[in-house]
């Protein structure tokens, strides 16, 4: 399944809710991904530019996609951005597809 890295930040509302009530948030986020036919990897809260940074398998994109638009749809985080993971191992596959491709693009004004 693919591998996707999800990051957010906590809304002011968000942090507002996790100050009144403090609870683990992985266990709403991993029931989610279920629901798609995905699967939790790791659930961190961080420190920096991002709140939170979710990594997970999903069937594809569309479906990961779908589930940060479901949380970002209850006001509770924003900033969120899903981007698809590749292991190294993985991507050595794609490199020797663009290596193959290299030089039949015709670039504007060429």
């Amino acid at each position: 399944m693919p591998l996707f890295i999800t990051y957010a930040s906590y809304s002011q509302a968000g942090v507002k809710g996790m100050l009144k009530k403090p609870e683990d948030r992985t266990g709403p986020v991993k029931a989610l991904l279920e629901g798609v036919g995905g699967r939790l990897l790791a659930f961190y809260i961080t420190t920096g530019s991002n709140d939170v940074v979710v990594i997970s398998e999903a069937p594809d994109g569309t479906d990961a996609v779908a589930v940060g638009m479901a949380v970002a749809a209850s006001g509770a985080v924003s900033n969120i951005e899903t981007v698809r993971a590749w292991t190294a191992e993985d991507f050595v596959a794609i490199t020797e597809k663009a290596a193959k491709l290299t030089g039949a693009y015709t670039p504007p004004g060429g």
